[in-house]
């Protein structure tokens, strides 16, 4: 057993995101944290994703993603896009990715990308996506997953 293990996971640095899919009409987002780069060419980045939510099944249907970077002052976006919650992309400003995933105006950046492969990881699955285009849409400092408390609940996953 792991003493104090949702503790301790917060000691690895990484940002938080909102992750933007979508078919057609059909669009969600989420919030992910776990999001890493993993090549440099070409490059990739891996998003651990919840295979029971929408929002990977929108995912393996289009084959693009988007990443978006949220800044530090952003931890409400974070926490609204990380419930389930119907239209919860309502009131805020997209853009269309060169993929057709949608951008979320206000984060920092964005990484527009296409889905390479998946592969299972414990009760996730691992989306490897290839980066098509990028740019920074506003200036500010990353959020960081240790700066958002246990907004994610996962003090009562571990065991």
């Amino acid at each position: 057993m792991i003493e104090n293990a949702e503790t301790l996971v917060k000691q690895i640095n990484h940002g938080v995101y909102v992750i933007g899919v979508g078919v057609g009409e059909r669009q969600n987002a989420f919030t992910a944290a776990w999001v890493m780069q993993v090549s440099f060419d070409p490059l990739l980045l891996a998003i651990s994703i919840n295979p029971e939510h929408y929002s990977y099944q929108l995912m393996k249907e289009s084959g693009v993603c988007t990443v978006n970077v949220l800044g530090r002052e952003q931890y409400a976006l974070a926490e609204h896009f990380g419930r389930s919650a119907p239209d919860k992309m309502a009131g805020f400003q997209w853009q269309q990715a060169e993929t057709g995933a949608p951008v979320l105006s206000e984060s920092l950046a964005y990484f527009d990308c296409q889905v390479s492969h998946y592969t299972d990881a414990g009760d996730h699955k691992i989306a490897v996506c290839k980066v098509v285009a990028a740019a920074t849409l506003n200036q500010g400092r990353p959020l960081l997953y240790s700066q958002t408390g246990d907004m994610d609940g996962s003090s009562e996953l571990y065991g």
